[in-house]
C-alpha cells in the first residue's frame, strides 16, 4: 500500500529512513480521527502506535484546533528569554508544576524531546559546574536507550546504530553505557569512574524505542537509592511515559520515584503542537533563582511557544475530562491478553506488556520484520519495527477493546506468512 512515487514530492529527505527506496514506498497521511488514519488513497489505517507514540488523545480532535486558532488570532507567540513572557507559557508552567511528581518544580520549556534532553543534560552539568565540583561532567544511560538525536541525545543513546558513523564513538565523550536492567552494574561503573566525575544517569522508566523494556522489580529504585548514595543526579525521560502512557499522569509516580529533572514531550500535546520541556526539582533550580545568581545560558527560539502552550492545555482538559489515563490503566490487561496467542507463536522471541498502552514484540532474528510491517499494513494496520526486530505497540487512550483485537489479528496473520513473506521477491 503506497502513495505517490519519486517524481512527486521528491524535495523530501524523510528523518530515520533508507532514502533509497522510501520515495517509492510512501504511504502519505492526510487526515485522522480517534484511533485511526486515512491516506491519501482514501484508505483507512487503524494507528497501533499513536505516531511516533504520541498521539494520546487520538487524531482529529477539533477542539485543539480551535485552542490553536484562538491563540494565534490573539498572538502566535513572543520568546520568553530574559524579562519577557507570554500569558500561555506561564499558565501552562504552573499548571505542570501542579501535576509533577516533583515537588515546587520549574518548568523549562523547549521545541521537543530531543531539546529536552539536551537541556537537561547542560544543567546538569552547570549544576555542578557551580557547586565547584567542576569534574562531576559524565552522563551515564543505558544500552539500549533512547534520548533524542541532538548532541547529548546521540551520545548518550544505547542504541549502537544511532551513535555510529560520526567519527567517534560518542559525539560528547563524557558518557557511558550500562546495560538496561542491572543496578549493580550501575553502581559498579558509577565507582570505576569515580563519584566525583559522574554528572547524572538518565533513564527511561520503560525504556521505548530500545525495544518496550520494562523495569526488572525494584530496579528504577535501587538506580534512584545509588543515585542518591553516590550524589549523582537521577533524571527520568518521560518523553514517552509521561501524560499517562503507563495508566499513571507519570511513570514516575507509578514506580515511586523522586527524579532531580523530569523529561517530558509527545503527550504533553498529544502531537498536536511541537512542545517539550523540563521539570526541574528546588535543587537544580535554587541556585539560578538566588540574588545575584547566574544565568542559564540556555534556551531555544520557541521556548514556551504561546500556542503550543495552549494547545498543551486543552490536551490536558481532554485527558482530565475524559478521564483517558484511568481508560488506559483499563485496557492495559486487554492489550495484555490480546498478545497471549502471539505469545506462542514460533516467529515470537518474547513480549514485553502489562503495563499501560504499551507492548513490544520480538520476534526471531530471521523474520523480516519490515514485511511484518507491510503485511500489516495491508490489513489495514500500522505498526512499527524498533529495535531488536520488535514490533511496536501503543495505540491512542482512544483506542476501542475490538481495535485492540484487530491489531493483534493482523500482527498474528502477518506472522503466520512470515516464511512466505521472506521468501517473496
Amino acid at each position: 500500500m503506497t502513495s505517490g512515487s519519486q517524481n512527486t514530492g521528491g524535495a523530501l529527505w524523510q528523518p530515520q529512513a533508507d532514502m533509497s527506496t522510501a520515495p517509492a514506498n510512501r504511504v502519505t497521511i492526510v487526515g485522522g480521527e480517534g484511533a485511526w488514519l486515512e491516506t491519501d488513497q482514501g484508505v483507512r489505517l487503524l494507528d497501533a502506535t499513536a505516531g511516533l507514540w504520541h498521539a494520546n488523545i487520538g487524531h482529529g480532535r477539533e477542539r485543539l484546533a480551535m485552542a490553536a486558532a484562538s491563540q494565534m488570532r490573539k498572538l502566535e507567540t513572543y520568546h520568553t528569554f530574559g524579562t519577557f513572557v507570554n500569558d500561555q507559557a506561564v499558565a501552562l508552567a504552573d499548571r505542570l508544576a501542579s501535576i509533577s511528581p516533583i515537588d515546587d518544580a520549574k518548568v523549562f520549556f523547549v521545541s521537543g524531546g530531543s531539546d529536552a534532553i539536551e537541556t537537561a543534560a547542560k544543567l546538569a552539568r552547570r549544576f555542578w559546574q557551580l557547586q565547584g565540583q567542576t569534574n562531576k561532567r559524565i552522563i551515564i544511560s543505558r544500552e539500549w536507550a533512547y534520548h533524542g538525536l541532538h548532541g547529548f541525545g546521540t551520545s548518550i543513546g544505547g542504541i549502537p546504530y544511532n551513535r555510529d558513523g560520526y567519527g567517534s564513538e560518542s559525539l560528547i565523550p563524557e558518557t557511558a553505557r550500562v546495560p538496561a536492567n542491572d543496578a549493580d552494574a550501575l553502581e559498579q561503573e558509577i565507582l570505576r569512574l569515580g563519584p566525583d566525575r559522574v554528572a547524572a544517569v538518565f533513564a527511561e522508566p520503560i525504556i521505548g524505542t530500545g525495544g518496550v523494556i520494562l523495569p526488572a522489580p525494584g530496579y528504577l529504585q535501587r538506580v534512584e537509592q545509588i543515585c542518591s548514595e553516590h550524589d549523582v543526579l537521577f533524571v527520568a525521560d518521560e518523553v514517552i511515559t509521561g501524560f499517562g502512557r503507563t495508566g499513571e499522569m507519570f511513570a514516575s509516580e507509578l514506580f515511586d520515584l523522586h527524579p532531580d529533572m523530569i523529561v517530558v514531550a509527545k503527550g504533553i500535546t498529544s502531537g498536536y503542537a511541537p512542545l517539550g520541556g523540563v521539570l526541574i526539582a528546588p535543587r537544580l533550580w535554587e541556585p539560578f533563582f538566588a540574588e545575584g545568581a547566574p544565568i542559564f545560558r540556555h534556551g531555544v527560539t520557541y521556548s514556551g511557544h504561546a500556542t503550543a502552550c495552549a494547545v498543551a492545555q486543552a490536551n490536558l482538559d481532554v485527558l482530565e475530562e475524559e478521564q483517558l489515563v484511568a481508560r488506559v490503566a483499563k485496557l492495559a490487561p486487554v492489550l495484555e491478553q490480546t498478545m497471549g496467542p502471539i505469545a506462542k507463536h514460533p516467529h515470537v522471541t518474547e513480549i514485553r506488556t502489562g503495563i499501560g498502552l504499551l507492548a513490544g514484540i520480538q520476534m526471531a532474528p530471521e523474520v523480516d520484520g519490515a514485511s511484518i510491517a507491510r503485511a500489516c499494513l495491508e490489513a489495514q494496520v500500522v505498526v512499527r519495527i524498533i529495535t531488536n526486530n520488535t514490533i511496536q505497540i501503543s495505540p491512542p487512550f482512544v483506542i476501542e477493546e475490538g481495535e485492540l483485537w484487530r491489531i493483534a489479528g493482523a500482527i498474528a496473520a502477518a506472522l503466520d506468512h512470515a516464511d512466505e513473506l521472506l521468501a517473496a521477491p
